[in-house]
Formats: C-alpha cells, structure tokens, sequence
C-alpha cells in the first residue's frame, strides 16, 4: 500500500446507535488486550520513573475511547508501585460514559471527560502525554498539529502508539477484526484505519515539522510504532 487513502470511519459519523458504537469499543478493547497497547506505553513509562527516580505522574490518553487502554495502564503501573493520574479526553460523550463505568471501582486516579482536544485544549500541562490508535484518523496537516499540540502539553514525555501502513497489516487487520468481534463497525473500521495510516518514513517526515527533536520511532507487534519524544532530554 503505497500511498495513504483515509476514508470516512463508521464510528466516527453522527447518529451512530449507542448500542453498536458500545459493541464496537468492546470489540476495540479486546483488539487492544491483545495486541498489549497498554503494555507499549507502560514500558518507556517503567523506564522514566527508574531513570529519574519518580514514582508519580500526570498523564493525559488523548482519544481515550472506552478506556481499556489507559485503565490497563494505570493497573500496569500499579502492579510496579508507580502511581499515575490519568486524564482520558475523547470527542464523543458515549465513550465517555462508556469509559467512566469501565473506571468504576479501579480507582479515582483515572477520570474521563468529553473534550475536542484540538478546539478545548487543556490549560495545565502534564508529565505525560499518550495517544493510542487516533493519528490515522487525522489529515497530515491535522496530525502535525496534534503532535505540536502534545509536545507543549507534556513536561516530560510524549507517546504516540499507532498502526504502520501496509499490505500484510491490512489483510490481517480483515482477518483479525473478523476473528476477534462480531461488530460491523470495526470489521469496517479497521482495515480502513490501515490503509489510512502512515508508515514509519511518512512519520519520521511529519515529526520533523513539528518538530520533535530527538525523537524515536521503533516499530512494534502487530504492524504498529511507538513513537517517544523526552521534552527533557536531561533526564
């Protein structure tokens, strides 16, 4: 797949049915246990706090969706004695609701509220900054501008976990979003948000536009990238 082709995704559009947008993020959340999105953005995490000694952070999960991930995260860095603060944003006020539930009775340090990052950015900056599987939906300018955007958010961290582009990547988004859901919406949405992706030298370009320098991106299982940029580079 040579060249990005971002089309329209189903759970993006106006007056979807609350019932199959929720059978959707349930179907996202068990795609994400196992291709261990959680587990990607906790171990540069586990890195920062041996490195510099910390055992707290602030983090905000951009594109939050119903919350699996940063709740997975929180439980990760708990399990290793780190404490975090998560703030969860997302556009729509189901995945909202749907995430506030998830997050009953794991803990008060993880909330989720309903903002448009790009139009209500938060005021106060944060230790770290994570956004998981949303980039692809964005135009390039739209991307530039979201990694900017982290960039002066976070204190101490950026990570941006995301699918790479790729013929093998879209067959087996097919396979596996056939496999692992029975949801419409994501047997539509995934192999559409492969071919929309970019691919790691179409990344390394749009970082260097921000830019974020001394940033890395490494590839991870399955077709995805990591992407890290320490805003502290002496730490």
């Amino acid at each position: 797949m040579k060249y990005r082709n971002l089309q329209p995704e189903l759970m993006d559009q106006p007056g979807l049915e609350e019932k199959e947008h929720i059978q959707a993020l349930r179907g996202l959340a068990r795609i994400n246990r196992i291709s261990a999105s959680a587990r990607l953005l906790w171990r540069p995490i586990r890195r920062l706090a041996r490195q510099t000694g910390v055992s707290h952070f602030r983090v905000l999960d951009i594109a939050s969706g119903g919350g699996d991930v940063a709740i997975d995260l929180w439980k990760r860095a708990a399990a290793d004695n780190v404490s975090l603060e998560i703030v969860g944003c997302d556009v729509s006020a189901t995945a909202v609701a749907h995430a506030q539930q998830a997050a009953k009775g794991v803990s008060p340090a993880i909330r989720f509220e309903q903002r448009d990052i790009f139009a209500d950015t938060p005021s106060e900056p944060f230790d770290i900054v994570t956004c998981s599987l949303f980039l692809h939906h964005l135009p390039k300018e739209k991307a530039v501008e979201l990694l900017r955007l982290m960039s002066k958010l976070a204190t101490q961290l950026v990570l941006v976990n995301d699918l790479a582009r790729g013929y093998v990547a879209y067959v087996a988004a097919v396979i596996g979003c056939q496999s692992l859901t029975r949801s419409r919406i994501v047997h539509t949405d995934g192999p559409r948000s492969v071919a929309g992706a970019f691919t790691v030298a179409e990344m390394r370009n749009l970082i260097e536009q921000v830019p974020l320098t001394g940033a890395t991106i490494s590839r991870r299982w399955p077709y995805r990238f990591l992407l890290e940029w320490k805003a502290r580079h002496d730490v």
